[in-house]
């Protein structure tokens, strides 16, 4: 199978998430919080030209278990 860039932005938009869900399941467990604990990343571009104007928000949220969602995602795609 031939490895494209499309199908590895795929596969890692898939590891985020599963990352995401398996953060939001372990969140009650006390003894795993390191897994869950979130660290915010922010970007807001803005501008006013006069005849267009645009306000954008950027939030990520990092946490462990979404770097490991990345790397396992990222060794499903190498195996491939």
């Amino acid at each position: 199978m031939k490895k494209n860039s499309f199908v590895l932005i795929i596969f890692l938009l898939i590891g985020l998430l599963t990352g995401s869900i398996i953060s939001q399941l372990l969140e009650p467990v006390p003894a795993l919080f390191f897994l869950t604990k979130s660290s915010h990343i922010t970007w807001q571009p803005s501008a006013d030209l006069g005849f267009l104007s645009y306000d954008f928000d950027f939030q990520v949220k990092l946490n462990i278990a979404n770097i490991l969602g990345l790397v396992f995602a990222f060794w499903l795609y190498r195996k491939l």
